[in-house]
């Protein structure tokens, strides 16, 4: 879902030549599928598509392409710094600590609740939008 919230809110404030935004998968249960049907219901409620979009998993590489890789929750942040061997530039951080409210994501693989979700998600990625076109001034 932050993938394509991210985008959303990058187009709207019409950024989207300064960023290029991408998910991938820290486990291997997702690799090849779609987004989760009520993931894409969610998304599609709030007029945000993610078509064609198939769950990839995270690399090494991705830690030399990308400037920042963003988790969900703990559990994430630790498989990221495995696959990628380390923090050694500080590039991986959980998206509610750039909230006044840092913890992880509601999972609502395990929860359901993908309203919940959608609230943490949104809440995160614009603050961290507003910190990043900050940046850019």
């Amino acid at each position: 879902m932050a993938e394509f919230v991210m985008k959303d809110l990058v187009k709207q404030a019409g950024y989207e030549e300064d960023f290029y935004i991408e998910s991938a998968a820290t486990s291997t249960e997702e690799i090849g599928n779609e987004v989760y049907p009520p993931a894409k219901r969610k998304l599609a409620e709030h007029g945000i598509g993610c078509k064609g979009k198939t769950a990839r998993q995270m690399t090494r590489k991705d830690y030399e392409r990308f400037d920042l890789l963003i988790g969900m929750d703990t559990w994430n942040i630790r498989n990221m710094t495995r696959i990628c061997g380390g923090d050694p530039e500080g590039k991986i951080q959980m998206l509610l600590d750039y909230t006044n409210r840092p913890g992880d994501v509601a999972d609502p693989w395990y929860t359901g609740n993908f309203e919940a979700t959608w609230r943490d998600v949104l809440e995160g990625c614009t603050c961290l939008l507003k910190l990043l076109s900050k940046n850019k001034s």
